[in-house]
């Protein structure tokens, strides 16, 4: 079996590359601006709406008309460029058709917008473009040039695409490939149910349990600070843009320690179960701010706001997403069940009531009198729904 997997290095540019990679990145940056802008003005003036397909049919003209700005750079990538504006109108489009709050796209500044992405290797990039260098491997940037990566693992399959991205003052290469082989493990016969939480990041229905190091909180004090720098700073100033560097430092090194914990954790639950079941969170309709409008105000705004940060801390998606890809290529089975009331029912008699939850960690049944410690009670009731879920597809 193959999967799709995608591979992030760190980029070593020179001085000279890692300018071209900013203009590079201010020119996309400029024509999906414009682009927008032309949608925008096309509809509101002429009622016409304005289509990927003609965008890229103009996109020759405006790189014959700029040949030191845009006609610079790949073709493909602009095209890629223009199909990222044009799935952020089909998302907007399907909010709207699914009664929730449209959220039109938005003109992207210099710090929202951050990522380049050439669409096949060999049309404008080409990795690994100096096979002959032993000691170091290369990326090909059509005008930027041959740029030094850091590899520290060997890219396996058929590489896709090449995407190039900003983190702070880091540049970094993606290279997403096809038939990458799978890495089966041997089969271990165990089944486990998994409930993710803030107090643990993870709880199996065995009775295990992951802290959660809320890297975050962890590093509160700091960012406070930094973000105290920022606001007594002058806009616009030298001192200003070296405090808001160190913000996204800041940041940046509590979410690489979030995606290794996650990893570390995915990673020893696939190794040690054949069947894992999971709780089919939605978890942007569960950080969803509660501060309603001005005419119907929110309630609990500050608890919720609360919540939601540390929810977004544990890092409950990144983990389900990371553990359906390490899942896919082990060849374990993952099952997504639904989450509504698996903490208030007893695992041992079924019954559920909220009373049954006594505390965030302690499950008390009102009907059979069974103790436990609650996520671990959830993480039963998770297993039990998952097998039966099994058990209906096999027989159907």
């Amino acid at each position: 079996m193959a999967v799709r997997r995608s591979f992030k290095f760190l980029l070593r540019p020179t001085r000279r590359q890692e300018i071209a990679l900013m203009a590079c990145l201010d020119d996309h940056r400029q024509l999906y601006n414009g682009a927008l802008e032309h949608r925008r003005t096309a509809y509101h003036k002429a009622g016409v709406s304005v289509r990927y397909g003609d965008q890229s049919g103009e996109l020759k003209y405006i790189r014959a008309g700029d040949e030191g700005g845009q006609g610079r750079w790949s073709f493909s990538s602009q095209q890629a460029t223009l199909r990222r504006l044009d799935r952020a109108f089909a998302a907007f489009f399907a909010r709207v058709k699914a009664g929730r709050a449209p959220g039109f796209p938005r003109f992207r500044g210099r710090g929202r917008f951050d990522t380049v992405t050439w669409p096949k290797d060999g049309d404008g990039c080409r990795w690994d473009s100096q096979p002959e260098r032993a000691s170091a491997t290369f990326v090909r940037l059509q005008g930027i040039g041959h740029v030094r990566v850091h590899r520290h693992r060997t890219v396996k399959g058929r590489v896709k695409t090449v995407s190039v991205k900003r983190e702070g003052v880091r540049w970094f290469v993606i290279v997403s490939c096809e038939d990458v082989p799978a890495e089966p493990l041997p089969a271990t016969g165990a089944v486990t149910g998994v409930d993710v939480g803030i107090a643990s990041l993870v709880t199996t229905s065995q009775g295990e349990h992951v802290a959660n190091p809320r890297h975050l909180a962890a590093s509160a004090d700091h960012l406070a600070a930094a973000q105290r720098a920022v606001a007594r700073a002058m806009r616009g100033s030298r001192r200003r843009g070296k405090v808001v560097a160190r913000v996204g430092a800041l940041h940046a090194k509590a979410r690489r320690q979030r995606l290794d914990g996650v990893h570390k954790a995915a990673l020893a639950l696939v190794r040690a179960y054949d069947v894992i079941v999971h709780e089919d969170l939605r978890i942007t309709n569960m950080t969803r701010s509660a501060a309603g409008t001005l005419d119907a105000p929110g309630r609990n705004v500050a608890a919720k706001s609360s919540l939601n940060r540390s929810i977004l801390d544990a890092g409950w998606g990144m983990f389900l997403t990371i553990l359906s890809h390490k899942a896919e290529s082990a060849g374990r089975k993952l099952i997504a069940v639904d989450p509504a009331n698996t903490s208030r029912t007893c695992a041992r008699c079924g019954h559920c009531a909220q009373a049954n939850r006594v505390s965030q960690a302690v499950f008390a049944c009102t009907a059979c009198g069974h103790t436990a410690h609650a996520d671990v009670n959830a993480a039963a009731n998770i297993l039990r729904a998952g097998l039966a879920l099994r058990e209906a597809a096999e027989a159907a």
